[in-house]
């Protein structure tokens, strides 16, 4: 089975899911869109009322942020593949459950070692605590640190600078920093690892320029 049938088969799974109480009130469940071989996987937080309609992530105002800064990026959304960490809509789009995103959690980690990205956006501190736990996104925004040989680059959600627009500035300027992220992921993408645990080491503020100085551990 390929990649594009094994992420097929989550899909269906999730359309069916019924682990969590978020199954009961969902109009579509969201598994998830991309290409299965993706070098960048960004994941955000919960799907929200379009997207519940739709079945599709990132579909409405944040989507349509989401996009614009991977464009200044130089990605385009098809190069990318994008999911959450819980699958169906949290009910007036509150924050998601431990048990929920428990639920979850096996459809993500399966998700992840079948497109083996070699860079992982997190988008907001739900998705971001999944691989760095502990810590506060306002400390850590744009921050890249390698986990398991991958770039986990943890970002405030597009949503959250819609609604503080000072925030705004702040989410461009560390999408800027993607492209040379993926540089530095291409070159070390024979060491990927799989994602298994929260073991962490940091990269303290990694700028562009000192890219090129890191190694893996």
């Amino acid at each position: 089975m390929d990649r594009k049938e094994r992420l097929r088969t989550i899909a269906n799974e999730v359309s069916g899911c019924a682990k969590c109480q978020l199954s009961l009130a969902r109009k579509m469940a969201v598994p998830g869109e991309g290409p299965p071989d993706a070098e960048i996987l960004c994941i955000g937080e919960g799907p929200g009322f379009y997207e519940n309609e739709q079945g599709r992530p990132f579909v409405g105002a944040a989507g349509k942020f989401l996009d614009e800064l991977l464009q200044n990026a130089g990605l385009k959304r098809e190069q990318v593949f994008v999911t959450n960490v819980v699958k169906c809509r949290p009910p007036g789009n509150r924050d998601p459950l431990p048990e929920e995103l428990s639920a979850c959690n096996l459809y993500l980690q399966r998700q992840i070692e079948i497109i083996s990205p070699c860079v992982i956006v997190t988008l907001g501190r739900f998705s971001m605590a999944n691989f760095i736990p502990n810590v506060r996104i306002s400390d850590v925004h744009g921050q890249a640190r390698w986990i398991g040989g991958r770039l986990i680059v943890p970002m405030f959600h597009p949503a959250a600078a819609l609604h503080q627009p000072s925030l705004k500035r702040t989410v461009i300027d560390d999408f800027s920093r993607l492209p040379n992220y993926i540089a530095q992921a291409r070159q070390n993408r024979d060491k990927i690892q799989p994602v298994q645990s929260p073991e962490v080491k940091e990269v303290a503020r990694m700028e562009p320029d000192e890219a090129t100085q890191l190694s893996l551990f």
